[in-house]
């Protein structure tokens, strides 16, 4: 059997093209899974951030709570207010019940938010780990399909003996 080696050729050609194909293709899959990891350590930093910062509110409430209860306590000394006398100490009770609820709050809105962080961490992770995968199915696909263009261009290179 003659070859047409121009076909032969051509079909060599389409081959090539789809290896190069498939190396792109699977280099995007995981530069999209890199870049999906990245983005969930940026939201991890960024939960790691908001946690510091629900620490320090937490922190400064109860250091204004204890300079509010000395200047409170200074002011009815000096108005010669009975410290240990109930309505001080109602007053003084009150203050504690309002910082304790401040601080509890403060605390339950930055765990939420430390939670949205977390999941959103985990949710750029799946993406990522989705989207390679689709990726290089599709690079897969591609590499299967230029190797069958290319073996029937192949396979008709070769002509019919007459």
């Amino acid at each position: 059997m003659p070859i047409n080696y121009v076909q032969a050729a051509f079909s060599l050609f389409q081959f090539g093209a789809g290896l190069a194909q498939f190396d792109a293709e699977m280099q995007a899959a995981q530069a999209k899974e890199d870049a999906r990891k990245l983005e969930a350590f940026n939201i991890e930093t960024e939960k790691v951030r908001s946690e510091t910062e629900a620490v320090q509110r937490h922190n400064d409430r109860l250091e204004q709570f204890r300079l509010n209860t000395k200047a409170n306590i200074a002011a009815f000394s000096a108005t010669g207010r009975d410290i240990g006398g109930t309505t001080v100490k109602a007053f003084m009770e009150r203050q504690k019940e309002i910082a304790a609820e401040d601080t509890r709050r403060s605390d339950l809105m930055g765990m939420f938010e430390s939670m949205k962080l977390k999941q959103a961490a985990r949710t750029a992770r799946l993406e990522g780990y989705a989207e390679k995968k689709s990726a290089t199915l599709r690079a897969y696909s591609g590499l299967f399909e230029s190797t069958m263009s290319a073996a029937q261009t192949g396979y008709s290179s070769y002509t019919k003996p007459k």
